[in-house]
């Protein structure tokens, strides 16, 4: 207990002894909300006091359980939520009631407002359906992106799907009625070739052109004032290919990559380095926060996984924070539920002073005002 409570007072002082830094980067959006701006200038004062960790839908389902408040397998295992919390805007476009995991959005709309009245963070993906044919965001039969940009043949479609998730985010608000702050990490993986958006379906002009329209509409025409943008790439092996879609500084404020582990535990743990040390570079030289928003072992065999894999290589490196991915099925999590074969040494990952759980945050204020649940 003891070791916890001098790093959280290490936090407080990272977060609050040093407001006026020089090396502090603006929000790319010059007119971010207030939380926003306050939320992105925490971020950055926690580089270096511990990585803060992440699970996607953590408070909506968890392995044989579904939609049961209070709930999470993250907190069912170490006693705290994590810190950061991912949605997905999928299904919005369509108007549905669920999101692509079957998560009413009424119901992900009331988590993401207690995540952030508990001083948590929250972040968006968006796994889009094609809107040039209606089929699915891993439709990759045509070349979609030169069709949304202005002046192609879906462009109007585009636009109204956008207005959608516009509309929706912009309800995302707290008790005092402000902008809940979201990292938004649109069209993610950009580098793969699975998506309609990827490397194999557009030239990187076009992507760069879509990417910048979809960012300055939210902003300008739609008033979205309370978006942080998350650049997030699939495999890359040099700093010219992880930039070459890059859409350019005004358009991002994170930048980073997806990385799973497979069945080589050690090709991963070598790759994810490499790429982190890249990510390093690039994130110093153009004044943006490096992340990994995507990340995991499905069903996570290794017992030692989280302090003998995956805490040792982020921790070498100035990141802001991790994502773990759902946990979706008994075959299909990326976290441990209680009695898992790693969920010991989950506990030491989440007792390590190098990490962030949303213990650590919720006395901290991260948004610059006092969190409404203790």
């Amino acid at each position: 207990m003891k070791r916890v409570l001098n790093h959280t007072a290490f936090i407080l002082i990272a977060l609050y002894s040093l407001p006026a830094r020089a090396q502090l980067y603006k929000p790319a959006d010059k007119n971010a909300t207030a939380e926003t701006r306050a939320l992105f200038y925490s971020m950055q004062r926690l580089l270096g006091a511990g990585v803060i960790f992440g699970h996607h839908d953590d408070t909506a389902y968890g392995v044989n359980w579904k939609f049961e408040p209070g709930r999470s397998d993250v907190k069912s295992v170490t006693g705290s939520y994590p810190a950061l919390y991912g949605w997905d805007l999928a299904r919005i476009e369509h108007d549905s009631i669920n999101d692509i995991n079957g998560l009413p959005f009424k119901l992900q709309k009331q988590l993401v407002k207690d995540a952030y009245d508990r001083g948590g963070i929250n972040t968006y993906c968006w796994h889009m359906d094609n809107p040039a044919n209606g089929k699915t965001a891993w439709d990759t039969t045509q070349h979609t992106v030169k069709d949304l940009i202005p002046g192609g043949a879906y462009h109007n479609v585009y636009v109204s799907w956008l207005d959608k998730a516009a509309a929706y985010m912009a309800g995302l608000r707290g008790s005092g009625s402000e902008a809940i702050p979201i990292l938004f990490r649109p069209f993610h993986e950009l580098t793969g070739n699975w998506f309609w958006w990827c490397k194999n379906t557009s030239s990187p002009d076009e992507f760069k052109t879509l990417w910048r329209f979809t960012i300055d509409y939210l902003r300008k025409d739609k008033k979205l004032h309370n978006l942080l943008i998350v650049y997030s790439t699939a495999d890359f092996e040099s700093e010219g290919e992880f930039l070459e879609r890059y859409p350019g500084d005004d358009y991002a404020d994170f930048i980073g990559f997806d990385n799973y582990c497979y069945k080589s535990v050690p090709d991963y743990q070598t790759k994810l380095d490499k790429r982190l040390t890249i990510l390093d570079a690039v994130a110093a030289k153009h004044h943006k926060v490096a992340c990994l928003p995507e990340t995991g072992y499905e069903q996570i065999p290794q017992a030692n996984w989280w302090t003998n894999v995956l805490l040792p290589t982020i921790s070498k490196h100035r990141l802001s924070y991790v994502l773990a991915w759902r946990n979706g099925r008994t075959d299909h999590y990326y976290v441990p539920y209680p009695g898992q074969v790693s969920a010991d040494d989950f506990v030491k990952f989440y007792n390590s002073p190098l990490t962030l759980f949303q213990n650590r945050l919720t006395p901290l204020s991260v948004y610059g005002k006092p969190n409404l649940i203790k």
